[in-house]
């Protein structure tokens, strides 16, 4: 895995970005991320994708550093948490009776 990333352009950000991502691959090992800026609200967004049965859990494990890095030091990072693709099909199948529509095709 590489350990390089492209800045944000704001070293501030950039370190708050990390601070996260290691809080939260502490607790979820195989997680993966992906940042993306945004505008609703205005910042810069991580997208923490874990295998998870409730996203819930990823913001539990940084809520309190998340608010204070947006609140105390002004920061727009924001986290996002989604299940992989595949287990939120492998869940809609389940829900489904093993048949999911996506797209107008049954899968």
């Amino acid at each position: 895995m590489s350990t390089e990333r492209a800045s944000t352009g704001d070293p501030r950000i950039d370190d708050a970005l990390i601070e996260l991502e290691e809080m939260i691959r502490d607790r979820y090992p195989r997680v993966s991320f992906d940042i993306t800026h945004g505008d609703d609200p205005e910042g810069i967004y991580l997208t923490a994708v874990v295998d998870v049965e409730d996203t819930e859990q990823v913001f539990d494990v940084v809520i309190v550093r998340l608010l204070s890095m947006q609140i105390e030091e002004g920061l727009p990072v924001y986290v996002v948490a989604v299940r992989p693709p595949e287990r939120a099909l492998e869940d809609l199948r389940s829900y489904r009776g093993g048949r999911a529509r996506v797209s107008g095709a049954l899968l």
